[in-house]
């Protein structure tokens, strides 16, 4: 079994904040948290010291690598720092940096 996983603490949302499934737009200081099952990137936020995570919306999305799970991480990072209601697509996914 393949899997990654990776976790960045302390995301400050841009204006707009990010897109979840569960609670809509979350703003605020974020955790954004990525895990990767060899086939898919599932993405998560969470207030940033509390336990619950939030889906964020279009997550998962079909990723072929680890490399592409990371970038794709680091992605959605940036994304919820520009805010603007950040989501996950498929567009997000690339192979480099």
């Amino acid at each position: 079994m393949v899997w990654a996983s990776w976790t960045t603490p302390g995301v400050f949302a841009g204006r707009g904040g990010a897109r979840t499934d569960e609670a809509g737009v979350v703003t605020g200081d974020l955790t954004v948290h990525t895990t990767w099952d060899g086939n898919v990137a599932d993405v998560t936020v969470q207030y940033t010291g509390t336990s619950e995570w939030f889906t964020v919306t279009g997550s998962p999305v079909p990723c072929h690598s680890e490399r592409q799970s990371r970038n794709l991480h680091q992605a959605v990072v940036a994304a919820v720092r520009a805010g603007g209601g950040a989501t996950v697509d498929q567009g997000l996914v690339r192979e480099t940096t």
